[in-house]
């Protein structure tokens, strides 16, 4: 089981609760210091240091992995946070955010669904998992950055979905609300139904054994996000105005 993005946060809460189930994981992110101190609390598990942003890289690992036996679960979970809004628009940030949010997970989709795909004609099944965020459901402020590469990811999952569920081939996305995490942290808000990463991993495990294609929690905080998908604009803009005072 590949986890990318698993030096800290929630992919380091799942790595370790897949690993005290019995998993073979494999764990990955640019942190060579973090993941050796993974790996030797974990007997059996492997790091492999990963910038996401470089495709050849990622290909590279992909078929090393590969070659060392079926992948049953590719989890991306790398994920890159500033708040930011308009009047304090930072063209480089918005950048960072698209190659490590987006193009680092197209980048992983790229190189492990050839796998994925012969996995699946060999009579396994594998599974890909993108997470998300709660924030790339509709636009949010402080979320000028963030969210719109989160929804992508959002419509890539829905996408692969169609696509590989056909092949035998499973596939979620999972969309968290707040997790304390070292970019959670950087909030100056109070945060609802806040989590710890230990308890976001336990409902991203549950929710992959359901076999469902979302995931979202703490479900007392997501379903009313869920409702407000449904408003029409003018009532949703004057609500979280409302909400937020922004």
């Amino acid at each position: 089981m590949w986890l990318v993005g698993a030096s800290s946060g929630i992919g380091l809460a799942v790595a370790e609760q897949l690993h005290a189930r019995g998993a073979r994981v494999i764990v990955s992110a640019r942190q060579q210091p973090l993941l050796q101190a993974f790996v030797e609390a974990h007997p059996g598990s492997e790091a492999v240091a990963l910038d996401v942003t470089d495709a050849q890289a990622v290909r590279e690992a992909a078929v090393r992995l590969r070659s060392e036996g079926p992948l049953d679960l590719v989890c991306y979970c790398a994920g890159h946070y500033r708040p930011m809004r308009a009047d304090s628009l930072a063209l480089p940030e918005l950048l960072k955010h698209q190659q490590v949010n987006l193009t680092g997970a197209l980048h992983v989709v790229a190189a492990v669904v050839p796998g994925l795909l012969e996995s699946a004609r060999a009579g396994r099944a594998p599974h890909l998992s993108l997470v998300a965020s709660v924030a790339g459901w509709r636009g949010l402020p402080q979320g000028l950055a963030y969210g719109p590469t989160k929804a992508a990811l959002i419509n890539l999952a829905e996408t692969l979905f169609l696509d590989l569920r056909p092949h035998g081939i499973g596939v979620s996305i999972v969309n968290p609300g707040f997790v304390d995490t070292p970019l959670t942290r950087q909030n100056d808000f109070a945060m609802p139904a806040l989590l710890t990463p230990a308890q976001a991993a336990d409902a991203m495990l549950r929710g992959w054994a359901r076999g469902g294609f979302e995931v979202h929690f703490p479900r007392r905080f997501t379903c009313w996000l869920k409702l407000l998908r449904i408003l029409p604009y003018r009532w949703y803009f004057a609500l979280v105005h409302r909400m937020t005072g922004l």
